[in-house]
């Protein structure tokens, strides 16, 4: 069962995506996707290592903390984040309450070499075909806000188009949920969909449930490189930062993540 934040925000970006879509047809978006050069292995990219990783985020907003960074240059961003030593860039690119697009995707794309993230709130084939068009190598798939059905066909899609879904999830059934659909990258998010409150302490209860060779991502409730360290002690291969980066130096605070 979805939240109403969550349904809010699933069913605007549907609208958006359907608007966009007027201009843009499905045959005309699914030729420019299959047009881009192949994803790159974000799988590789993330895999586990004697390190935490991180997936870097491009946010200028978010419904829990509104404003946050102006971001008027996403591309120059995203080259600080490799430079800085991020394994991957998530670009939000939901324009309502994120404040992001397509573009930025499209920008960050272009200026940096490591794999990149659609993250925005996909419920349909047009969204990853638009992905991937754009140049996106993973896939944001969030399991509460999906149908089992949904989320099964989403996945294939991604990976028919030679990307990698990083399903996200919130409990123990959801995880299961994930793992019945084969996926390979699963990301556990602290922040309660329902009340946007967060709990550090969720990736550790749902770690076990996520088999080795399943690549884990600690999602949200990242400030310091002490919270980086209570994920990676509690099985974390990668942590997925936004905040933290666009209202701080990015590439010392990267630095320091890196570091644990």
């Amino acid at each position: 069962m979805t939240s109403d934040l969550l349904t809010e925000l699933l069913a605007g970006s549907l609208a958006d995506a359907e608007a966009r879509r007027v201009h843009r047809p499905f045959a005309a978006v699914e030729a420019d996707a299959l047009a881009q050069v192949p994803a790159l292995d974000a799988l590789h990219a993330l895999a586990p290592a004697d390190r935490v990783k991180v997936i870097a985020e491009v946010k200028r907003a978010s419904p829990s903390r509104g404003p946050l960074a102006d971001i008027v240059d996403p591309a120059a961003l995203a080259v600080s984040y490799e430079f800085g030593g991020a394994s991957a860039i998530s670009v939000l690119t939901e324009g309502r309450r994120f404040l992001g697009s397509l573009d930025d995707l499209e920008q960050v794309r272009s200026a940096v070499s490591i794999p990149v993230l659609r993250k925005d709130f996909i419920g349909n084939d047009y969204q990853v075909l638009e992905a991937r068009a754009a140049g996106a190598d993973l896939v944001l798939l969030i399991v509460a806000a999906l149908d089992q059905a949904t989320l099964a066909s989403l996945h294939s899609r991604v990976l028919e188009l030679g990307m990698t879904p990083l399903v996200e999830t919130h409990s123990a059934d959801e995880v299961d949920r994930a793992l019945d659909v084969g996926a390979n990258l699963v990301g556990v998010n602290a922040r309660n969909l329902s009340t946007f409150e967060l709990d550090q302490n969720l990736f550790a209860s749902l770690a076990d449930r996520i088999p080795s060779g399943v690549v884990r991502v600690a999602e949200s409730a990242v400030k310091n490189a002490t919270d980086v360290a209570h994920y990676r002690s509690a099985g974390a291969d990668v942590v997925l930062v936004g905040e933290a980066l666009v209202t701080s130096d990015p590439i010392l605070t990267l630095t320091e993540f890196l570091a644990v």
